[in-house]
């Protein structure tokens, strides 16, 4: 399966050798890696190269090192995680804008419903409509239950993106909505008035994906983030302006 590695290069042709042979299903997820010492041999590596390369390959994710007795690396595949992590990472420390993230989930979460529109089946819209119905009863109890209702409208939307079936739009929103919470926290007004409208936007939602209506489904998840949007990017221009006049009277 492996050769000898390129001397000019040897921990990135490492590298590179047993990433093609994941990817290329010949190391399938479970199957342990030959032991360090065996590499080396298989390689013509020193162990400090092999090792930097199993460094490489698990920060990848597309291997696992295990301690102990029978221990050693495992094959885990190729998968989102990493991505997620970085897309994480990047909200968290506030390099991802509150109107990058707004203009990317208007344009996404209006797919993702669409696609629900075309691809839900029965068992879907009772799921969906379960959890309209917790929804309704978290407005019913006013704005002492905000925190509960924003995770339910969470989860309104991470059910819409498993119910499009693509991977891609079920790892990125999952990532987006378990950290854009700080944006919330810091500029979205909980009020019964905002609760009211954002649970009659999830019910249009998923009246139109209940009726396969994808242009519908569309529109009014367009409508729902970018309503859901507007008053945090209000306060975070009032916000910068009264920073902008405060740094001037000091001035």
């Amino acid at each position: 399966m492996f050769r000898q590695a390129r001397q000019n290069r040897v921990y990135q042709d490492v590298v590179d050798q047993i990433q093609k042979a994941i990817l290329e299903g010949r190391l399938k997820v479970g199957n342990r890696l030959p032991a360090e010492r065996e590499l080396t041999n298989l390689f013509k590596a020193s162990r400090g190269t092999i090792r930097e390369a199993l460094r490489v390959l698990e920060q990848r994710g597309l291997i696992e090192i295990k301690l102990g007795v029978g221990g050693g690396a495992v094959i885990r595949g190729a998968s989102t995680d990493k991505m997620s992590e970085s897309l994480a990472l990047l909200i968290q420390h506030r390099q991802v804008s509150l109107n990058h993230l707004a203009e990317f989930r208007e344009s996404v979460e209006g797919v993702v419903a669409g696609l629900a529109a075309e691809r839900a089946t029965k068992g879907d819209v009772d799921e969906l409509r379960g959890l309209l119905a917790r929804a309704e009863a978290l407005v019913g109890q006013g704005v002492a239950r905000w925190e509960s209702f924003i995770k339910l409208d969470e989860q309104v939307h991470l059910a819409l993106s498993r119910i499009s079936g693509n991977p891609l739009f079920v790892s990125v929103l999952k990532t987006i909505h378990e950290n854009i919470h700080r944006y919330y926290e810091s500029f979205l007004p909980g009020n019964e008035r905002v609760m009211q409208e954002n649970y009659q936007d999830l019910c249009d939602i998923v009246g139109a994906v209940e009726r396969g209506k994808a242009t519908q489904a569309v529109r009014f998840a367009q409508n729902h983030v970018r309503r859901f949007n507007r008053p945090m990017k209000d306060k975070q221009q009032r916000n910068s302006k009264e920073d902008t006049r405060h740094g001037e009277e000091r001035a």
